[in-house]
């Protein structure tokens, strides 16, 4: 069997009836839960709210969890801002993602000290691309308060952090 392409998908799909094509959609929703999710964020469900919560708290689980020492695993908490790009087109839930990184991070260095240089550049990338990103939808009115605490957080912190921002 040739590999499947989107092309080659498309061409299946177009025999399909309305009813097969509707039922196809609902089995991904039910079967994958970032089909779900995506689903949520596109139409505005009242849940779709309930979607960013959940990635907010694998950030947060990364750095401040309720129970035990916090892993801080960057790879992890970037990752949740990655799935949640794919499966959300708001531009304002993806600057709060991104922002509650950065907070996350701050919270995370202010409670336990100095970290290593890697986690501040992981820090100050993300809040540049955020600022990027809440420039490029004109934002600035929704967030400029959280960048104000970001940097008011970090001025006694190590590795230059709060100069960079």
């Amino acid at each position: 069997m040739a590999k499947l392409n989107q092309r080659s998908l498309k061409l299946h799909l177009k025999h399909l009836s309305r009813e097969e094509l509707l039922d196809e959609i609902g089995m991904l929703f039910d079967k994958f839960t970032k089909v779900k999710e995506y689903y949520q964020t596109k139409f505005g469900a009242e849940d779709s709210r309930g979607v960013l919560e959940k990635y907010k708290a694998i950030i947060e689980k990364e750095f401040n969890p309720s129970r035990g020492l916090p892993k801080a695993r960057l790879s992890v908490a970037r990752k949740a801002i990655s799935d949640f790009k794919k499966i959300s087109n708001s531009p304002v839930d993806l600057a709060d993602l991104m922002l509650a990184y950065v907070e996350a991070g701050v919270g995370f260095t202010l409670e336990f000290g100095d970290i290593d240089e890697p986690f501040y550049n992981s820090m100050e990338g993300m809040c540049e691309r955020a600022a990027i990103h809440i420039t490029k939808h004109n934002l600035h009115d929704q967030f400029e308060s959280r960048f104000r605490q970001i940097v008011t957080d970090t001025i006694d912190t190590g590795w230059g952090f709060r100069h960079a921002q």
